[in-house]
């Protein structure tokens, strides 16, 4: 997830991001991670499609039992916790500069049993790729890491990379702006893509994608 800070607003979702710690309960546990908006920005808050798809995902959204998952642009972790709390083998991946952060989150909140099950790895989206092998992993989760346009072709390059044929590619993701459309129809270019699930609750969408044949809905 890129450092850059989004505009500071008010009221209450203003308060919780600045809020120095969220606690959520998910897969029968309490996750309580950390949260540092002054220094890190957008990478250590927790957003809804971030808790959107946790829920998503603990309600059977996806069966993730022994199965080898990424998530890109972890910010917090909270996704790739509850993934791995879910039974997933996770590589939770950010920046360089957020590693430090997020690695406190997922070691303070998984079990020291599970602690092999989850690892933190830098990821600069379309840099380095060769650190990760080429279509291993089962599936790649994103929540809320579409909003920079000058990111968007080396998130569709590093998705490529990352991909089989099997791979289960999920986004969560509220479309905030024109960019965001813009980046969904550069995604179905690349794959079939489906909207899997909707939260009108906080206005959060479910993206699932897949290599093969494409198909147009949006």
């Amino acid at each position: 997830m890129a450092l850059v800070p989004y505009e500071e607003g008010a009221g209450w979702g203003a308060r919780q991001l600045h809020s120095p710690s969220a606690s959520y309960r998910f897969a029968s546990r309490t996750i309580r991670v950390r949260q540092d908006w002054r220094r890190l920005g957008v990478a250590a808050v927790v957003w809804d499609a971030a808790v959107v798809l946790c829920a998503y995902l603990e309600t059977g959204g996806a069966d993730l039992r022994d199965r080898s998952v990424i998530e890109l642009g972890a910010g917090t972790g909270l996704l790739g916790i509850v993934a791995t709390l879910l039974g997933a083998r996770v590589t939770i991946t950010d920046r360089a500069a957020a590693l430090e952060f997020l690695e406190s989150n997922v070691r303070a909140n998984l079990p020291s049993e599970l602690h092999p099950r989850a690892v933190v790895k830098e990821l600069t989206w379309g840099k380095d790729l060769g650190n990760f092998p080429p279509g291993a992993f089962d599936f790649i989760l994103g929540a809320d890491i579409v909003y920079l346009e000058e990111t968007f072709a080396e998130l569709l390059q590093t998705l490529e990379h990352l991909c089989s044929e099997q791979t289960v590619i999920l986004l969560s993701c509220r479309i905030r702006y024109e960019r965001d459309h813009k980046f969904l129809k550069m995604l179905r270019g690349r794959f079939s893509v489906y909207e899997v699930h909707y939260d009108s609750s906080k206005d959060v969408h479910i993206y699932k994608a897949q290599r093969g044949s494409r198909k147009d809905d949006f």
